[in-house]
């Protein structure tokens, strides 16, 4: 039996620029991996196969890890079939690519089993084939995304560092956003943000690491905190009795914070419980180099 750990992504900031003619979004996007992680195994022996310890995910051919595993056998057919396990920690409709992370995890567990394993760059566009941000849980670290999410270039060692170790609190509502309407949302508020704007502030952070990443924004936050109102209105709250301030990762509906080793995360659970009820899931997490 293998085994890999699928970590979570957080988008640290997500500048949407532009949709494009496939229907794709063109996006600049800061991104990190936290220490939340799902764990997969795979056994091989018998035909594809894929059982998880919540029941609520499909486990059939809809799953992104079957997914991974067949476009993975197309590209090396000699590849052994066998059965997945899969623990869940990330929650779903979360916006921090766990499907994707346990895709890619999927395609390196089946890489490991190789007499003569693939390089990075094939098993990044056998990822490709799967999801936009399948690529970057190829290898994680801290990296930009541009594209569709599927270009990933990491950043500086220095910018790496001032990250890597960083608490973050990520909470998330008992409800989901499911990405393709986010980016509804998105384009019917035609809240797009122009290319040089997005890389400017980019490149503006980069030259400044220590600052707070989240500041240079999420297209997407706005257009979704203006239907799912429950959102932005616990996320006050929470600010006016603890200080902290939360900005959406990704498609939502989780939202993080940088902070402080001394901050108390039960005093920021218990007002968001008091918002969204014992349902809120919380992860005091750090951000991995």
């Amino acid at each position: 039996m293998y085994s890999e750990v699928a970590h979570a992504k957080l988008n640290l900031s997500l500048l949407v620029t532009g949709r494009r003619a496939d229907g794709f979004h063109e996006l600049v996007s800061l991104v990190a991996l936290v220490d939340c992680a799902d764990r997969l195994e795979f056994t091989p022996g018998g035909p594809w196969k894929l059982s998880a310890d919540d029941p609520t995910l499909p486990t059939d051919g809809t799953n992104l890890i079957i997914k991974a595993a067949m476009a993975f056998q197309r590209r090396c057919p000699s590849v052994v079939t066998g059965a997945f396990r899969l623990q869940k920690k990330i929650p779903s409709g979360a916006g921090l690519g766990g499907g994707s992370a346990d895709a890619a995890a999927a395609i390196r567990l089946l890489n490991r089993t190789l007499a003569q394993p693939l390089s990075v760059e094939v098993l990044r566009e056998i990822a490709a084939e799967v999801g936009s941000d399948c690529p970057y849980f190829i290898s994680g670290g801290v990296a930009v995304m541009r594209g569709r999410g599927e270009k990933v270039t990491p950043v500086s060692a220095e910018a790496a560092r001032t990250l890597a170790g960083q608490r973050v609190v990520i909470v998330k509502p008992p409800f989901g956003v499911p990405t393709p309407e986010a980016y509804g949302l998105l384009a019917q508020a035609n809240a797009y943000i122009q290319n040089t704007n997005a890389e400017e502030r980019l490149q503006h952070w980069l030259r400044q690491p220590s600052a707070d990443p989240s500041e240079m924004g999420n297209s997407l936050q706005g257009p979704v905190f203006a239907k799912y109102l429950a959102l932005p209105v616990a996320l006050e709250e929470v600010a006016a009795a603890t200080g902290v301030v939360f900005r959406m990762t990704g498609s939502g509906s989780a939202c993080f914070v940088l902070c402080s080793d001394d901050k108390d995360v039960r005093l920021i659970t218990a007002a968001l419980r008091r918002c969204w009820g014992p349902g809120v899931w919380v992860s005091d997490s750090r951000i991995l180099g």
